[in-house]
């Protein structure tokens, strides 16, 4: 069988998926049409099913959890990795609760919105930019702030630009919960022996990468464009972990508290579904 899959070029999707798209694994007879694209655009691909298999974030989820169940492996889960709120000038908490600033984003379905919107419910003067335009718009003063994600939270101060929360920190102090920001998902039409086939390879191939860190840097390399190795391997050990192997039960914990969450503040759609492979 020929699932379509998605994922993000950035360096933690890379290395978990090198083995599946290079074929240096048992795939079980399943082949994969890969697709790399931004969290973002991955997100609006599964509110319309173009994906068998992708990658999402966790606040987008709820928006098709009736069509998609999230796999036990894959997900981007951890602890003091959350998305910043940076900016050029110091900024206070109180300047940002007060929904004067404009505020630049990497997508409204990023978990990284969702937090803002659960830290912050009346920052609501948001611009959608692509994650790498971010820092940029913030330096050229074409915002007040910036929410970031992914490699740039090792650039940011580098660049003169300063922070003013850390999400995963308030994420963690509100719940005592890892952050859940990332995970896989597959259609639910497909069969069960499917789903628990693709589980496995995924799993499998995450567990590959760890035993074989050296194996995926060429693939890392090719999507990271001018990323330093140092980085790149910075922005791995920071999001592909346990829960990436599997999510277990703090993470599953997790996921569904970020559902509580959503459900308690209006801020999401409530889940009804059952979200977790049977």
């Amino acid at each position: 069988m020929k699932l379509s899959l998605g994922f993000s070029p950035c360096p933690n999707d890379c290395f978990m998926f090198d083995a599946i798209v290079n074929r240096r694994i048992d795939l079980e007879g399943l082949e994969f049409s890969a697709r790399l694209a931004d969290v973002e655009a991955l997100n609006k691909a599964a509110f319309a099913g173009e994906a068998d298999v992708t990658k999402l974030s966790y606040h987008a989820y709820a928006y098709c959890a009736r069509a998609y169940v999230l796999l036990d492996a894959g997900s981007a889960l951890g602890r003091n990795c959350g998305p910043l709120l940076i900016s050029r000038r110091p900024v206070s908490r109180e300047e940002v609760a007060s929904g004067t600033l404009r505020i630049a984003i990497p997508g409204k379905y990023t978990t990284a919105n969702f937090l803002l919107g659960l830290a912050f419910p009346g920052a609501r003067d948001k611009t959608e930019l692509v994650f790498s335009a971010i820092e940029p718009a913030l330096l050229n003063g074409d915002y007040d702030a910036g929410l970031i994600i992914h490699e740039n939270r090792f650039t940011y101060e580098a660049k003169g630009l300063k922070k003013i929360i850390d999400l995963g920190e308030f994420w963690e102090s509100e719940t005592g919960c890892p952050i859940p920001l990332g995970g896989i998902v597959i259609n639910r039409t497909l069969p069960d022996d499917v789903k628990h086939s693709v589980n496995r390879v995924l799993r499998r191939s995450v567990e590959y990468a760890f035993a074989h860190r050296e194996a995926s840097l060429p693939f890392v390399r090719e999507h990271a464009q001018e990323m330093s190795e140092e980085v790149m391997y910075q922005h791995i050990d920071l999001y592909v972990n346990k829960y990436s192997v599997d999510l277990g039960a703090d993470g599953k914990r997790a996921v569904e508290v970020l559902f509580e969450k959503a459900r308690a503040t209006a801020i999401i759609p409530a889940v009804k579904e059952n979200v977790f492979l049977d």
